[in-house]
């Protein structure tokens, strides 16, 4: 007997993503059901080569859902995850509501699986930030091998980070430079269109933004609280694909090529690495694409045991979207939910 999923948040970016990916994966589902606020109910959107009618959240009963993905936003999951996970359904979060709550797993599922066991306290489980998912996949096998001291990581981070509305922004001013007419910032505190934006989500007292304070504070819970990170996260003119450049201190030894190695064989990763013109990969060629690149891996000689690399990803798919749908697969996989008696 298959699953019956609940997806809130269905008309947004990563909703319709994570629509396409239940698809693609052929996820064990007898029925999915499309559900957003009431401005948008009547709204189709597509599952596979069906049609979905989108369903109002608030007169929704999810007694016979299994599993909820949740993608509206840090104000309705605060308010509804806790009713649904009461309701007996597992809610898989991509806000950060729930990140840092020491009773809610935070997954990646290629680095901390084992850790998904957890959401029978609040039948939660988070999702974690965007730069962060890729970040961890591309650290993980290196810790395991090198134990991790430090890391320095500045992002490219693309518009659609900020939903929709940052696209539509970009867009309406990449435009504007072209026509000589007026350049309108909603989205974004200064104009986008052919510029970067040191400044993602609100500042913080110490002058890092939450954006960056995100990557510190989940990479601890993710994979090791010892872990030393800083962070400068850039808003870039790109639609689509998150970059980072991260530097890492290791305690132990590793060389370039035992790094390229043991990524090549990691879960999730694939490296292109070639020491030519064009021999990386860049966030128009992830778009689309489920692997977290890695590029650019040489060494880093101001700090002993040091490794410099490149990495991307597609931040709708990894950063979101597929990470929860792997979240899913992985509790269905080690046999954690079991699909509810539906009524005939």
């Amino acid at each position: 007997m298959g699953y019956k999923v609940a997806l809130v948040g269905a008309t947004g970016n990563v909703g319709r993503e994570m629509l396409n990916i239940l698809d693609e994966r052929k996820f064990p589902a007898d029925e999915v059901v499309a559900l957003a606020s009431r401005r948008s109910v009547g709204t189709e959107v597509s599952y596979g080569d069906k049609t979905l009618k989108v369903k109002a959240l608030e007169n929704h009963d999810f007694s016979d859902v299994d599993i909820c993905l949740m993608s509206a936003g840090g104000a309705v999951s605060k308010e509804w995850s806790p009713r649904i996970g009461a309701a007996g359904a597992v809610v898989i979060d991509n806000s950060s509501t729930w990140r840092m709550d020491p009773d809610v797993p935070l997954i990646v599922p290629e680095v901390n699986a084992d850790a998904v066991a957890g959401f029978t306290r609040k039948n939660i489980i988070a999702n974690p930030n965007c730069s962060t998912a890729q970040l961890v996949v591309a650290l993980k096998p290196l810790h395991d091998k090198a134990a991790i001291k430090r890391v320095v990581v500045s992002t490219y981070q693309s518009v659609s980070g900020a939903g929709k509305e940052g696209m539509d922004e970009l867009f309406a001013q990449t435009k504007s430079v072209y026509t000589a007419s007026e350049l309108v910032n909603k989205k974004f505190p200064k104009r986008i269109a052919f510029n970067v934006i040191p400044e993602i989500d609100v500042f913080m007292e110490d002058g890092y933004t939450k954006e960056e304070w995100k990557m510190m504070a989940e990479t601890k819970k993710i994979l090791d609280p010892k872990i030393r990170l800083t962070a400068t996260c850039v808003r870039v003119p790109v639609f689509i694909g998150h970059s980072e450049a991260v530097s890492i201190e290791f305690e132990k030894p590793i060389t370039p090529d035992e790094a390229r190695s043991i990524l090549r064989n990691a879960p999730g990763c694939l490296v292109i690495d070639k020491h030519e013109p064009g021999g990386y990969v860049t966030p128009y060629e992830s778009a689309g694409e489920d692997a977290t690149y890695i590029s650019r891996i040489r060494e880093d000689a101001t700090v002993e045991n040091g490794l410099s690399m490149w990495v991307v990803s597609d931040n709708l798919r990894k950063g979101a979207a597929l990470n929860a749908v792997q979240i899913a697969e992985c509790l269905i996989n080690r046999k954690l939910i079991s699909a509810k008696q539906k009524a005939a």
